[in-house]
């Protein structure tokens, strides 16, 4: 068994790449790792063999360490010319990310108080036995803020350890380097001049990378950020003396300084200021380090899965019922998110059950087609498909329309499970079936729009240029609404085949529409909900987000509420795309929500199943 499975990229350079992964280790829970993964590109095997001895020399640094703004190591191996180091995964953003996204000063309170954890860190580093260990890379893209607002020192590629008198290579970053690091000298006063560099260009905003090296004292603090104290200035300003012998002698030399500058300005006040090491009230801050810290939305129940939850589920009377990839489909009661029975399937479940007559009827990946009985939850019948069953199904005339990735959409009858008939589609079909009066219209991944009677004779075809994945929205004039992986979102007259219009997006889509009397609302990779009129596909509104919109929207009366791939779940306002909250869960949001009363229920990659108040 692979011990590690990679989740995302969160990281790349020219030498290797970072990456978030689950350890598999232990299987009943989320241990998530950074994966530090150095490639050697050259076919010199004393260079590839001087890579490898600097990339063990780090691990070997790492585990010798142990401090609270230090990541644990956990392991080290090699597999060809690439070698790994596993990491603890740090729940937060780094400084420079952080930077990027404020529109405004960091509060000096909060600045101060994490130059104390840092020159803490630096203390903890240069006082290391046998030797002290030089950082030599201090500034904000190193250095995380976690969750708790902590400080996190990451990446110790070029650190080393310092002997006296000893040169070495000239290595740093131009601009947080000072002068003597340009000529192979590393001693600990050049990590005090790098941090006095990096709390620079957090109190003014201005990148130092992007001036002459050395230049500090033509670009005052106060000319960028007149708020600042004289006294935090002063301590800035001298750990970034040009000559060594002119800044701090050490790091807790300096990070007393600063606990000084806290009390003369009343920024902390006492011992207790220091120990409270989370952000402060600033809200803007909170949300640009994590945006999960700003949940003024609490849910009305969860309900925790065995695995994620990809597809969305469906009510009836008081239960909702959603299929998870845990292989298990489950009742849970809809006012309190108990649980009341679970089917076990033999794969993972991504298709939205449909219910009629008591019984549920949906897919899985391994293949079938099941219906079980909503008040016992035991199998009535399966059915198997020559492939994963990822469609969610339609029900109509007594029988339930679905597809299945062998390249078939089946009519079965919704008694027994026998098959009617089918349609071969000619590729995989992961859209939802649409029945309307005479006609079945399904979508497969080749882009093909296709529509046949119902005995399964193809009546017309469409063809987009990519997959269309969405399930698909139709209105009372007979018009079929759906997104592409083309950057294209159609409208088709359900009767013919005909494109009646066309809307251009930046990326592809996956989220399904929905509809009233004028518009039509979807989400798109582009990371923007839109709004179209449906007589033209012109735009009413396009509101914009950090990451893909990965959920489909639900309306509900003024409001239009949809997930995206960050685990982020709006509520807009229907007529101008304003957002009026956001919940931040663990993990993407793939599906619809669904409601009940007063409530909306959805699920998350995270494993759980929410439960909100609209």
């Amino acid at each position: 068994m692979r011990r590690y499975l990679i989740q995302d990229v969160i990281g790349s350079g020219g030498m290797g790449a970072v990456y978030r992964a689950r350890d598999m280790h232990f299987p009943n829970a989320v241990k998530l790792v950074a994966i530090k993964e150095m490639v050697s590109s050259t076919n010199d095997p004393k260079v590839n063999q001087m890579m490898i001895k600097n990339f063990e020399r780090e691990a070997n640094l790492l585990v010798t360490l142990s401090h609270p703004s230090i990541t644990s190591i956990y392991d080290y191996f090699s597999i060809d010319q690439r070698a790994y180091l596993v990491i603890e995964y740090v729940y937060g953003k780094d400084l420079e990310r952080i930077l990027d996204r404020l529109t405004d000063f960091i509060p000096e309170d909060q600045v101060i108080k994490w130059a104390i954890q840092l020159c803490d860190v630096l203390d903890y580093l240069h006082s290391h036995e046998p030797e002290p260990i030089i950082f030599r890379d201090i500034k904000p893209s190193n250095i995380m803020i976690n969750r708790q607002g902590n400080v996190v020192l990451i990446d110790f590629g070029i650190a080393k350890t310092f002997q006296i008198g000893q040169k070495g290579t000239i290595i740093g970053t131009e601009g947080y380097a000072p002068p003597e690091q340009y000529r192979g000298e590393a001693t600990p006063s050049v990590d005090i001049y790098a941090l006095g560099a990096t709390l620079h260009h957090v109190l003014t905003r201005h990148d130092p990378t992007i001036e002459p090296p050395f230049t500090f004292e033509q670009r005052k603090i106060s000319s960028f950020n007149p708020g600042v104290s004289r006294e935090l200035v002063a301590v800035v300003e001298k750990a970034l003396s040009y000559d060594a012998s002119d800044r701090y002698t050490s790091a807790r030399e300096m990070k007393e300084a600063l606990i000084r500058v806290g009390h003369q300005t009343g920024l902390l006040s006492g011992i207790d200021a220091l120990l409270n090491r989370t952000p402060g009230a600033d809200l803007s801050l909170a949300r640009a380090i994590d945006p999960s810290s700003d949940q003024l939305i609490k849910p009305v129940w969860t309900f925790r899965s065995e695995d994620e939850i990809r597809g969305s589920a469906v009510v009836l009377e008081q239960d909702v019922y959603i299929g998870a990839y845990d292989n298990n489909v489950y009742k849970i009661n809809a006012s309190d998110g108990r649980f009341v029975w679970k089917f076990p399937a033999s794969g993972g479940i991504v298709s939205q059950p449909a219910v009629n007559n008591g019984t549920l009827f949906f897919g899985s990946e391994d293949g079938k087609v099941y219906a079980v009985r909503c008040s016992t939850g035991k199998e009535a019948w399966s059915f198997k498909t020559g492939g994963p069953v990822r469609c969610s199904p339609y029900l109509a005339e007594d029988h339930v329309f679905i597809g299945s990735d062998d390249c078939n959409l089946y009519a079965l009858t919704q008694a027994g499970g026998r098959p009617s008939w089918k349609a071969e589609t000619m590729a995989p079909i992961r859209s939802k079936p649409y029945v309307t009066d005479d006609r079945v219209v399904v979508a497969n991944m080749n882009g093909e729009l296709l529509c046949t009677d119902t005995a399964g004779f193809v009546k017309w075809r469409f063809s987009a240029k990519r997959s269309i994945l969405c399930s698909l929205a139709i209105d009372d004039d007979g018009i079929l609404y759906f997104g592409s992986l083309d950057a294209t979102f159609y409208a088709v007259d359900a009767k013919t085949g005909w494109p009646m219009w066309r809307f251009r997006m930046d990326k592809g889509s996956v989220s399904s529409p929905v509809i009233d009397e004028k518009f039509v609302y979807f989400g798109s990779a582009d990371g923007k909900v839109y709004c179209l009129n449906k007589s033209n596909g012109k735009q009413v509104w396009a509101s914009t987000f950090s990451s893909q919109i990965s959920g489909s929207p639900y309306i509900n009366k003024t409001h239009l509420f949809v997930g995206d791939a960050q685990g982020l779940f709006y509520c807009l306002k229907k007529d101008s795309g304003e957002v009026e909250w956001s919940y931040q869960t663990g993990g993407p949001i793939t599906s619809a929500p669904v409601s009940y009363n007063e409530l909306l229920i959805f699920g998350s990659a995270d494993k759980n199943l929410y439960a909100l108040s609209i």
